[in-house]
């Protein structure tokens, strides 16, 4: 850690050192983050830091832990590739569309990357470090994501994956790049990750349908190849069929507002009797919600309806929606604190934290 170029009058090491009652060499070390410092020298420190109002020169610091104290916070996979080059004169943000169908549109209006991003922040920012949001949805995004990485600007990513056969998890790994992904990987890719158990989560939402008395049930699901909706469709139809319901009726969605309107539109143009529905994600439910009350179906009274995610979509729903709660905010902050680790042991092998759901029950189921 050195002090050139620190405009004249700011506090230095030095100064820091003074009133803490330490060398210089030990202020160096707290600040950076070395382990083996006395917990009472390390509160000294933090204090005198804390009354001189020093702040360490990152760039020097850089050049010391080679760290930017950055992370990439990574967006990935819009599930329909655009590799085309826009009109000449037309500007890629044109080209995406300005109807609120953009990819970037889609990731701003899904209440679970709020989340995901307040875990991510609340765990990163106590320890001195930053999110960079990347939104990789084609393959040139996803080659700037790893150039990025190569060139030092971030020394890691947390990736969160929307399309299933994303090849950005692989090419984080072939790169030998530093990345935590939020949910099971489609592909096979030596990475950590986190998830939920997702097939435990559908098991209480039909659980709780069946409890209420429900006999004629349908499920709305996201886009099948995704390995997350596959684990929900399975444990929802296990724990059917081990009830007596060998058949339920599915109708399949994008995880969106107006998917789950559309399949609700299908579910009771089929099925006109369904009593009990459960949607794959509580933007779905609404979705499924708002088409039984177009319908003059009551929720709960003629047709339950459960979410999953426990997003503030939930809240604004009506009714308030009964929803599988899967702790995105501790899931993020777990994915971000695996980073942290692979990059302090950067040898360390890859592994998983699965965290377990549970059921809150509202208003419409």
């Amino acid at each position: 850690m050195t002090d050139d170029l620190r405009p004249a009058g700011t506090p230095t090491l030095e100064d820091v050192a003074r009133a803490a009652g330490v060398s210089r060499a030990t202020v160096s070390r707290v600040i950076n983050g070395v382990r083996n410092v006395d917990p009472v020298i390390q509160e000294a420190v933090r204090r005198a830091v804390t009354s001189t109002g020093y702040a360490p020169n990152r760039a020097a610091r850089s050049l010391v832990t080679r760290r930017t104290d950055a992370i990439a916070l990574v967006v990935s996979g819009a599930g329909v590739e655009t590799e085309t080059e826009p009109e000449e004169g037309v500007s890629p943000e044109d080209a995406e569309g300005s109807d609120g169908s953009s990819f970037t549109g889609q990731v701003f209006a899904d209440p679970f990357f709020g989340r995901v991003v307040t875990g991510v922040v609340n765990y990163l920012r106590p320890r001195g470090m930053h999110p960079v949001l990347m939104f990789a949805e084609t393959s040139r995004a996803r080659e700037d994501v790893v150039a990025f990485l190569r060139q030092g600007s971030a020394d890691g990513a947390l990736v969160v994956s929307t399309h299933a056969e994303d090849p950005l998890p692989g090419m984080l790994t072939d790169a030998g790049l530093p990345a935590v992904l939020y949910a099971r990987p489609a592909r096979a890719a030596r990475i950590s990750y986190v998830d939920v158990a997702h097939q435990d989560g559908a098991r209480l939402a039909a659980e709780h349908l069946l409890a209420r008395g429900c006999r004629r049930i349908a499920t709305i699901t996201g886009p099948l190849d995704v390995p997350a909706v596959q684990e929900r469709l399975a444990g929802f139809r296990d724990t059917m069929a081990g009830n007596g319901h060998p058949y339920i009726a599915i109708a399949e969605g994008r995880f969106t507002q107006e998917s789950g309107e559309t399949a609700m539109e299908r579910l009771l143009a089929e099925h006109p009797d369904l009593d009990g529905v459960f949607a794959a994600n509580d933007l779905m439910a609404t979705g499924a919600c708002h088409v039984l009350r177009e319908r003059g179906k009551r929720v709960p009274e003629d047709v339950a309806v459960i979410g999953f995610d426990d997003s503030s979509a939930a809240l604004a729903c009506r009714p308030p929606l009964t929803t599988v709660r899967q702790p995105v905010e501790a899931m993020a902050a777990e994915m971000a604190r695996l980073l942290i680790e692979r990059l302090a042991k950067p040898e360390g092998a890859a592994t998983s934290v699965i965290f377990e759901p549970s059921l809150v029950v509202r208003d419409s189921a």
